[in-house]
């Protein structure tokens, strides 16, 4: 039997339409929540899809899975059993969770936030994680500049809809200025070679200066996070339109009433070159996208 018997298995459409309180049935193995499954359970959902349907996880996060298909888009990440993943800007655990039913009690997630996150989130990160409830998890409560991980140690890096943070400039102190090219140096170091950078953010219009879209609609343009990603070494590994909305015009805050959770949102996939000192040179479609931006200027 699989390591993974120990995630809850109840079925993910049970949880995801009914309205009642699930009964949780959880024994606790290595500090992680755990039942004996069926074995006709066992063979009909995937890794991907028992972690997310583990019943230990908050009613709160499985009432978001519909609208954010976190099973889809970490399996296009290829997260698996085992590894070590870093989620940036983890906010309230979303991710960090499933993560941790996903890659189990060998594997290990880091959970980084900075300050200004924590004070965002509140009570949502202490609850998640209270009475050591996710044992494979270190949080990593430290500011971007002060990431200190081990060369090659990462298999999966994730920043889910915080890469426009990057650009965030509320004109006070609730956010710091972050030094992008040297986060993405410290993520790229960090990667084991061939080790994978998983991006999800709220799409903003073409050509939409990157500050303002990032200030005032916490949203960013594809081709610019796709192309600067590129520009530190990442090769590109493709992309899903998994989370895409073409009801989504682009032009709304992220959190207007009406579009909240369900905005245009894109998923990007990146590989650290395995050949020691490879890093890839940006595609032929940031070159391209690159010199039509300059066109464009006056």
């Amino acid at each position: 039997m699989s390591r993974l018997s120990w995630i809850v298995l109840t079925s993910l459409f049970l949880v995801a339409c009914s309205n009642g309180e699930q009964t949780e049935q959880a024994t606790v193995e290595a500090g992680l929540a755990s039942t004996e499954p069926t074995g006709a359970a066992n063979t009909t959902l995937s890794p991907y899809q028992l972690a997310v349907a583990n019943q230990s996880r908050p009613e709160a996060d499985r009432l978001r899975d519909g609208t954010r298909k976190p099973a889809e888009v970490l399996e296009f990440f290829d997260v698996t059993e085992g590894m070590q993943v870093l989620d940036m800007f983890s906010g309230g655990g979303y991710y960090t969770e499933i993560l941790a039913y996903l890659v189990g009690p060998e594997g290990k997630v880091y959970a980084q936030n900075n300050q200004a996150y924590l004070d965002f989130v509140k009570d949502e990160v202490k609850i998640r994680f209270a009475d050591d409830r996710l044992a494979n998890v270190e949080r990593l409560n430290i500011a971007v500049a002060d990431l200190d991980l081990p060369a090659n140690a990462i298999d999966v890096a994730l920043l889910i809809l915080s890469y426009h943070d990057l650009y965030y400039r509320p004109g006070d102190d609730s956010w710091p200025n972050i030094d992008g090219p040297a986060m993405l140096s410290d993520i790229y170091d960090s990667l084991k070679p061939g080790g994978v950078l998983g991006v999800v953010d709220h799409n903003a219009n073409p050509g939409v200066d990157k500050v303002a879209a990032a200030t005032d609609l916490h949203r960013i343009e594809m081709m610019v996070v796709r192309c600067e990603i590129e520009s530190a070494g990442f090769g590109f590994a493709g992309s899903v339109d998994l989370l895409r909305s073409s009801e989504d015009d682009l032009s709304a805050p992220m959190f207007a009433e009406g579009i909240r959770g369900k905005t245009d949102r894109f998923v990007l996939r990146f590989h650290k070159p395995i050949a020691v000192g490879g890093e890839a040179a940006p595609s032929a479609a940031c070159a391209t996208w690159a010199r039509e931006r300059i066109d464009e200027q006056p």
